[in-house]
């Protein structure tokens, strides 16, 4: 029995599977998002320890003789988070959150300092953690002065899980102070920002152990002092639940936050598009993403000011024949790739008043298959092609949104037969691989598809021509909804 934790955005998902990698059972636990002022975003990383509690207790109480023969916890969980911790462990302030956009004009200044383009492989982004320690140093001196360590926030819960300060390559990448190539921390990179290696976990592989469960919570668990694999970030675990290890077919994720995620051979960084070049879970493969800020956010964002539920809306968009009328920009959080700009804003242009509900659930699902788009000609800019992805994340249940999503994107997209490929899945993949020391196709395996999505030609043709209008749209709003100095 391997066990997968996912420290989601919005929820705590813990994961339980059999040697097969059939799922035994699956528990939730609800989180919330804390935004005291405009564009700030953050956790109280209390919570997520409440939170895997409160799943883990669940398994333990539907599945105790499961969880008796548990052999290994992986973890996964959302990037760039900042955990800073006291040299007793105490949490300082809340986590700031990847979709927080308040460091953005320390990016400019941490570019200048040292050469994060070429060692860290990214654009300098307000939504990676570098940037976020210059904002605490310089409107929070007192914390950054106290700061011993910087956790990433499922890093937080191995430290709770195993009492040991340890980061795996993929989200340590995303840090912006790994020298990806070389996997390892940068000195450059952390006197830049104010850092040294003290201040940092230490590394491993994702398919490593990065330590064993304390006895504490294995006498209260009942259960043994398993390993505890490094894990993956959200995304290169999914990428491991689904199989997604070597260059070719990729992934699509339809989640809080939209990624486009293509597995590589080497380290090849291209920050001109806002292509994010990170390290894999398993030794020796990196891989590249386009990344969108509010994917199905997007849609709760919709839902929370219109009062109608995620799924009524959803079903209000069922045949789609034609585009919306409206063109909607998904920018609500700012944006990533490719526009590397923290302060984009959402939009809906060519309203009317005849524009009913309906042609705005449709547009905003066409504005992120807009973004997808741009992220698809990122990667090819970068060198990746991709032209089939799995489909995965809660918008790959709406088949109209995938018929939208394929048809503006010109991809290919795969439904994997029943089952959930998420990160937790991904997690207790790396869970087996860390107790077995197996890190091939027999762990890693890809699902078996149910249904091709295939770009619709008419729909494509027309959405070549949306795209047009959406791809120029935001340059001629920036300079109306820029932000004053």
């Amino acid at each position: 029995m391997y066990l997968g934790l996912d420290l989601g955005t919005s929820g705590i998902k813990a994961m339980l599977v059999d040697e097969t990698f059939a799922p035994v059972g699956v528990a939730h636990a609800a989180l919330t998002v804390s935004r005291p002022h405009a564009g700030w975003s953050e956790q109280a990383p209390a919570d997520w320890i409440a939170g895997a509690e409160a799943a883990i207790a669940t398994l333990l109480r539907d599945h105790p003789q499961e969880m008796a023969r548990l052999q290994a916890i992986g973890l996964s969980g959302h990037m760039h988070g900042a955990v800073l911790l006291d040299a007793a462990d105490q949490v300082l302030r809340p986590c700031i959150l990847w979709n927080d956009g308040r460091s953005g004009r320390q990016c400019a200044e941490l570019t200048g300092r040292a050469d994060f383009h070429g060692i860290a492989g990214n654009l300098v982004m307000a939504g990676f953690t570098a940037p976020k320690l210059l904002w605490v140093a310089q409107n929070e001196p007192e914390v950054f002065e106290r700061t011993a360590k910087v956790l990433l926030p499922k890093d937080y819960l191995r430290l709770w899980l195993t009492g040991e300060h340890v980061a795996e390559m993929s989200d340590a990448a995303g840090t912006l102070w790994l020298d990806v190539g070389k996997r390892d921390w940068s000195d450059a990179l952390l006197t830049a920002t104010g850092l040294t290696r003290a201040h940092m976990p230490a590394l491993v592989e994702g398919s490593d152990v990065s330590g064993h469960l304390r006895a504490e919570l294995a006498d209260r668990w009942g259960i043994a002092r398993v390993p505890v694999a490094g894990g993956g970030g959200d995304n290169a675990a999914t990428a491991c639940g689904m199989g997604v290890m070597t260059p070719g077919t990729g992934f699509l994720s339809l989640g809080t936050s939209g990624v486009l995620f293509a597995a590589t051979e080497a380290y090849a960084p291209n920050t001109a598009d806002a292509v994010h070049t990170f390290c894999h879970a398993v030794p020796q493969t990196w891989h590249q993403m386009g990344v969108i800020l509010s994917a199905t956010d997007s849609m709760t964002w919709l839902s929370e000011i219109t009062g109608k539920t995620v799924p009524g809306l959803a079903a209000l968009v069922t045949e789609v024949k034609e585009p919306s009328p409206v063109t909607f920009l998904p920018y609500l959080s700012g944006e990533r790739t490719p526009l590397n700009d923290p302060d984009a804003t959402g939009a809906f242009l060519g309203l009317r008043r005849a524009t009913g509900l309906a042609d705005l659930a449709q547009a905003a699902m066409e504005g992120v298959a807009m973004a997808f788009a741009d992220c698809v000609h990122a990667l090819r800019k970068a060198g990746t092609s991709i032209e089939a992805a799995y489909a995965v994340g809660g918008g790959a249940r709406s088949q109209a949104w995938l018929r939208i999503m394929a048809s503006a994107t010109g991809l290919t997209l795969l439904e994997p037969e029943d089952g959930d490929f998420g990160a937790a899945f991904g997690a207790a993949k790396l869970a087996a691989s860390c107790a077995t020391g197996d890190t091939s196709e027999r762990i890693f395996a890809k699902p078996a598809v149910r249904a091709e999505i295939r770009p619709d030609a008419g729909l494509a043709q027309a959405y070549a021509k949306k795209y047009e209008m959406y791809h120029t749209a935001w340059p001629c709003l920036r300079d109306l909804t820029a932000p004053a100095s």
